[in-house]
């Protein structure tokens, strides 16, 4: 009986250990504020792209929507500077996912990938199609 508390306390503290270091992480503010070298629309693993027609009024429309995603914040950029990434947590155990958004040659780019783990479960494909549901309404 002892050893098999013993291990669900082991358990318990690798979980929360893990939850602190998802929280409280360093971010690479460099690493996660680009963009693919040749974006494509789609869905990858864990991530997701979409390409739409804007222009600096439309940006800061995004923008807009964008901060008012819950549990969302800008990690870095502006939309003067023509490129933002957002970081959006996931409510539970807080699992960031970046979210870059650029306006280039007319067009809005919309990159968001996650940080942890192989597979967002389709969440940032979600995220980002409502943010455009959103923009077109």
């Amino acid at each position: 009986m002892r050893l098999i508390l013993a291990g669900v306390l082991v358990l318990a503290v690798a979980c929360l250990a893990f939850s602190a270091y998802v929280r409280l992480a360093p971010t690479d503010v460099a690493a996660w504020t680009v963009l693919p070298d040749d974006p494509q629309a789609g869905d990858g693993p864990g991530s997701a792209t979409r390409i739409v027609d804007g222009d600096a009024r439309t940006f800061a429309r995004l923008d807009k929507i964008a901060r008012a995603t819950p549990r969302t914040r800008v990690l870095a950029g502006s939309t003067q500077a023509g490129m933002i990434t957002y970081v959006t947590r996931s409510a539970v155990m807080g699992f960031p996912d970046y979210t870059t958004v650029a306006l280039r040659d007319g067009k809005l780019i919309l990159y968001a990938r996650l940080r942890f783990g192989h597979s967002d479960m389709g969440v940032n494909a979600l995220r980002l199609d409502s943010w455009l549901a959103a923009l077109r309404n």
